[in-house]
């Protein structure tokens, strides 16, 4: 009989467990990140009558070329990155500025592209270079209020005796004050601390030179190189450009970024290509 007895209240217990009335315990649904866009701003053009100054083994000697000159503006949750900061806003009101081998413009600027967005540069928490060549750093200056990413061997670089010397110093020359954060060694820097913006050694080009790499929820991960290519053939033929600080690193940092984008299966965006940068979403579209 006791046996019996058991069996009933088991049998109770099951039936009251599968009843529509029970309590179901399910676990909590994996909370989703908030999603990070990236914005492609038109920060300049250049034309190079002639390309041989790209490429240190003539292959691109007597060719003329055009370039683009993005900025990136990474917009995340925890705030917003401006990588790169393109050619001077001045330009606009230069139909075309001679610049040594380039001929430069600019049709909109940077001011006015953030704004569109309903950002100002105050409002900018975090900026960041991929090197401090007059093309990367020429509104750097009205960034002077963000937190400066910088690595400190382009720091060194960007703010030699030499360096004040030169035109452009003016243009970034408030960054020297700006709050920084020295992105020392060549251990990656995690932007947010959280993975998905990470800012990578790759010198070479310059002392300190480096690319970017964001993690897209829709678009996957995009890989931003600076300089690394010049021109659509640069990446292929591995060619280094007369004017790079160093060939043996540069040589090193390009099996390291392709290496990068292998593991990771990044998009590869060569930031002068045109066709690059057209086949991103065109301002104030972004990728996501």
């Amino acid at each position: 009989m006791k046996a019996i007895a058991l069996l009933s209240a088991a049998c109770l217990a099951f039936a009251a467990a599968c009843s529509p009335s029970a309590k179901q315990v399910t676990a909590p649904p994996e909370q989703a990140k908030p999603e990070i866009a990236l914005y492609a701003l038109d920060c300049g053009k250049a034309r190079v009558q002639d390309a041989d100054l790209f490429a240190d083994d003539g292959s691109f000697k007597g060719q003329a070329r055009d370039l683009v000159d993005p900025c990136y503006l990474i917009r995340h949750p925890a705030g917003d990155l401006l990588w790169d900061t393109g050619l001077p806003d001045a330009l606009l009101a230069t139909p075309s500025a001679d610049a040594g081998p380039f001929a430069l413009t600019r049709t909109v600027t940077l001011a006015a592209q953030l704004q569109q967005l309903g950002l100002a540069p105050a409002d900018i928490e975090f900026v960041s270079i991929s090197h401090s060549h007059f093309d990367h750093v020429g509104n750097g200056g009205a960034f002077a209020g963000s937190t400066f990413l910088i690595d400190p061997r382009e720091r060194a670089f960007m703010f030699s005796d030499e360096a004040r010397k030169a035109p452009e110093f003016a243009a970034y020359a408030a960054l020297e004050q700006a709050k920084t954060t020295s992105l020392e060694g060549d251990a990656d820097h995690d932007v947010f601390g959280d993975g998905r913006v990470k800012i990578i050694a790759a010198p070479g080009h310059t002392p300190g030179h480096r690319v970017l790499l964001v993690q897209l929820a829709q678009a996957g991960p995009v890989l931003l190189t600076g300089d690394m290519y010049h021109l659509a053939e640069s990446r292929e033929r591995r060619t280094v450009p007369r004017f790079n600080t160093d060939r043996t690193q540069t040589l090193l940092s390009i099996e390291k970024v392709e290496k990068l984008a292998t593991e990771t299966g990044a998009r590869v965006v060569r930031q002068h290509v045109p066709e690059d940068f057209s086949a991103l979403p065109v301002f104030p579209e972004a990728l996501k």
